[in-house]
């Protein structure tokens, strides 16, 4: 199978990403349409814990990934496909624990985070996808660590085929029976489309383990042993960043109602931050993941075969590329918010301003997911999950003494996030410079692409005010403004020096 470069990948799993964000929207728009704010608060408060258990389960297609790229460095094709079978017993024993967790124990857990009731069904809607999300993860971390993203990129946009069809299949047909229901079967989409995906990757891999020409296979005890020691630091990392998201549905429903609030005007209030801002800010952070993926295999082989340029090289390219990515997105999200969300959800537009403070943490997510992965690829596993714990311990007091503020109530739960990556990141940056040595191109990797973005955004204001006076359409313009920024912001990238095609193609398109 042909490797690709840090830049092929990141592209192919990047475009693949955004389209299946924008396949999502097929999903998020009718059911924002069928279920408005308050169902969409049922079906968000249990969609943390999904996020929880993929975090959970996250350290092993990255365990995957390294040690297969390294045993594929040495060419040991037996190695690597030991490495894929032992991963994979530990991904199905973690669905199915965690499937049978959320099925047996869904009440208490409603009782114990004091949720409103008519979340039961979106929890055990969710409890299903689990089992079948970990072996479609499996399969994704073994072709990952093959260094070709191909057979990733499109188990995703068939995942989300698969979640929307079905779940708002679901959703619409369960509607009559109420909101509850209907956002109960919209969380089922999710074991649809792990099915679909799974189902994919099974038959190519059945393709792609012919090419090994391996027979027989030896068992090694210690395979497992070092899967489970850069597994468990990596799962805890992801774990503290969606804890994050945990604490949000545990804490801010709650400390919304001693500000003050409803018990429906809360729920609202967390449909828009989770169900409306998150969902657009994870955008750009669809981007930076497709990075990370590509970016662990590919540091891990060029630091075990000791070659230092080469991974100084791809960590300057890495954080350059991240901020490429975050700060037009950044920008952008806050420039344009209101016309944005009336775009996506015509007539629902309520919270835009929740969208404009929490784009101001993507620059600070991305750096720290990013560093992070740098990190992880050269096997430093436990110092990230430190950083990113104290960046969550700082989020939780903020969001415990904000968020019942009634003048600031929902954008506390913002502060303490953008707080807590702000820290992480710093600290990553910190330990990257001590431990790699690495001088980090302060004017390079963030002042030209800040000031290419600020021009790009001066251009998407100006476009849209004029085609808004011109068609009265506030659609139109916002996505006019949009693919004008688009391109406007490409030129700038070239015209800057920010990126030169022969630099990529001589470093990192050929191999």
């Amino acid at each position: 199978m042909k490797k690709q470069s840090l830049i092929r990948g990141t592209v192919i799993l990047g475009v693949a990403g955004i389209l299946s964000k924008f396949l999502g929207l097929f999903f998020r728009w009718p059911l924002q349409m069928l279920i408005g704010d308050e169902g969409i608060g049922y079906y968000q408060m249990s969609f943390p814990l999904y996020m929880f258990f993929i975090a959970t389960a996250s350290g092993i297609p990255v365990a995957i990934s390294k040690m297969v790229s390294e045993r594929k460095a040495f060419n040991d094709d037996e190695g690597a496909i030991l490495v894929f079978r032992k991963a994979m017993l530990l991904m199905v024993i973690m669905g199915i624990g965690f499937t049978a967790a959320l099925l047996i124990f869904s009440r208490p857990i409603i009782e114990f985070l004091k949720w409103d009731n008519k979340s039961y069904y979106s929890l055990i809607g969710i409890a299903f996808a689990p089992i079948f999300i970990s072996i479609m993860s499996a399969f994704r971390g073994f072709f990952q660590g093959l260094q070709n993203m191909n057979y990733t990129a499109v188990s995703q946009i068939i995942e989300q085929i698969g979640r929307v069809v079905v779940g708002v299949g679901l959703a619409y047909l369960l509607l009559p029976r109420g909101i509850e229901y209907s956002a109960g079967g919209a969380a089922l989409g999710a074991a649809a489309g792990g099915i679909f995906g799974g189902i994919y990757l099974l038959i190519k891999y059945v393709g792609v383990r012919k090419e090994f020409k391996v027979k027989r296979i030896r068992d090694n005890v210690d395979v497992l042993s070092k899967l489970l020691y850069i597994a468990i630091p990596v799962s805890l990392g992801a774990t503290v960043s969606s804890v994050m998201s945990l604490i949000d549905s545990a804490l801010v429903p709650q400390k919304l109602l001693e500000a003050g609030f409803t018990y429906r005007e809360s729920t609202i209030l967390y449909g828009q931050l989770t169900g409306k801002a998150f969902i657009l800010t994870n955008v750009p952070l669809t981007l930076s993941a497709a990075l990370c993926a590509s970016l662990v295999p590919i540091i891990a082989e060029s630091y075990i075969l000791n070659k230092r340029f080469e991974v100084v090289a791809k960590v300057d390219l890495a954080l350059k590329t991240s901020m490429i990515i975050a700060l037009p997105s950044c920008l952008g999200l806050f420039s344009l918010a209101y016309p944005i969300l009336d775009l996506i959800f015509p007539g629902q537009s309520d919270g835009f301003r929740i969208l404009q403070y929490s784009a101001l943490a993507v620059p600070f997510i991305i750096i720290a997911q990013t560093s992070t992965s740098i990190l992880q690829g050269v096997g430093l596993y436990i110092l990230p999950v430190i950083n990113l714990g104290i960046g969550c311990i700082i989020k939780v007091f903020i969001t415990l003494f904000m968020v019942p503020m009634s003048h600031i109530n929902i954008y506390g739960a913002i502060i303490g996030s953008t707080a807590g990556y702000i820290v992480a990141s710093a600290l990553n940056i910190r330990l990257l410079k001590r431990k790699l040595k690495v001088d980090i191109k302060t004017f390079e990797i963030v002042v030209k692409p800040l000031f290419a973005a600020l021009l790009m955004v001066i251009a998407v204001v100006i476009i849209y005010m004029n085609v808004y006076n011109y068609t009265i359409s506030s659609r139109i313009a916002c996505l006019a403004a949009i693919l004008s920024g688009v391109v406007v912001y490409s030129v700038l990238v070239v015209v800057f020096g920010i990126f030169k095609y022969s630099y990529i193609k001589n470093r990192f398109l050929k191999r």
